[in-house]
């Protein structure tokens, strides 16, 4: 089908430019710069598969890639299901080396200012979260990528060049995916706060990064949502239609010191009272009341943290999300001044 666009009386054959910029990325595709001495590795053709699938669903939306639960996740089905290598794949070697391809480029997070900086802990994905903002694509890949048509062949000749043995199960990979996922999530639900931190500690000793940052991630987005996204002390809550929340899921105890992502070690609070309770200044007593501390002073305003004391928190409405007795309990001991 032939796409046309006017612009300013001039008509433009959108079709003959898709398949010149397809043409281009498919040289580039074809030359990604990978280690072919021991058969191609897989890590970039992999990435690239992951994105543009991301495309397809609407998760990507412009030109930066973010580092996210979706994308680590099917970054790790696309592995399950193509590679037959024994090839050591962590997200982060192609997410940091793509940045050789033309089109793929790293925006720091403003703590570097020169990304060959973090070149020695790129395995690490902590370190490479912590330095890197997202990166940024080509506005052409992005034409290309948010086109169905043009991603699709975009797709088919990235399976067909790095993985004709296992193309045909590249259907498997949404299945894959969603699983993962779900059961992921579902830890972050249900689990039981000592079976979550032995498995998190498993998971740290066999330097499973990847899953320890989905799961973290899973957190900061199901406490939220369990508080119908509204600060469960000062009741705030605030629709946008950028999807930008104002609403921070809190860890009671710590998760450096409770390697505990469950529900119940977490409370939804907006970013001051979040601050604020984790500097001490604000706790929760066992009736689910405010408790400010006596250690500061403040002006007094609608504004002021004495304003809350005594108040009872919003609950989330499923009792078994409740923020368990002990972590408060915890928190009043070790943090609260």
């Amino acid at each position: 089908m032939n796409k046309r666009l006017n612009l300013n009386g001039s008509t433009i054959n959108v079709l003959a430019i898709l398949d010149e910029i397809l043409s281009k990325y498919l040289k580039l595709f074809k030359k990604l710069r990978i280690d072919r001495s021991h058969g191609n590795a897989p890590h970039k053709p992999i990435l690239l598969l992951t994105v543009l699938e991301l495309y397809r669903k609407g998760l990507i939306l412009d030109e930066k890639i973010y580092i996210t639960p979706e994308l680590i996740t099917v970054f790790r089905a696309n592995l399950n299901v193509l590679v037959v290598t024994n090839h050591e794949c962590r997200i982060s070697y192609p997410f940091y080396h793509l940045n050789s391809e033309k089109f793929w480029h790293l925006v720091p997070n403003g703590v570097l200012q020169d990304i060959n900086q973090i070149h020695t802990s790129v395995k690490s994905l902590f370190r490479l979260n912590a330095y890197i903002a997202y990166a940024a694509v080509d506005a052409d890949f992005v034409l290309l990528a948010k086109d169905k048509d043009m991603n699709q062949l975009l797709t088919n000749f990235l399976l067909a060049e790095y993985f004709p043995i296992t193309r045909n199960h590249y259907a498997l990979v949404s299945i894959n995916a969603n699983m993962q996922f779900g059961e992921l999530e579902q830890k972050v639900l249900h689990d039981s706060p000592e079976k979550y931190k032995r498995e998190i500690k498993a998971l740290l000793a066999e330097k499973n990064e990847e899953e320890v940052f989905i799961r973290g991630s899973l957190f900061k987005r199901e406490i939220p949502k369990i508080y119908n996204n509204t600060c469960c002390i000062s009741r705030m809550k605030v629709e946008t239609v950028t999807n930008i929340s104002m609403i921070d899921a809190c860890h009671i105890v710590p998760f450096s010191i409770s390697y505990d992502d469950t529900v119940t070690n977490g409370i939804a609070l907006c970013p001051n009272l979040h601050r604020a309770f984790d500097r001490g200044l604000i706790a929760i007593d066992d009736n689910f009341k405010v408790m400010v501390s006596k250690v500061f002073a403040e002006e007094q305003s609608n504004y002021s943290l004495k304003v809350f004391e005594g108040k009872r928190i919003q609950l989330p409405k499923i009792k078994s999300y409740y923020p368990m007795k002990e972590n408060l309990e915890w928190h009043r001991g070790n943090v609260f001044k």
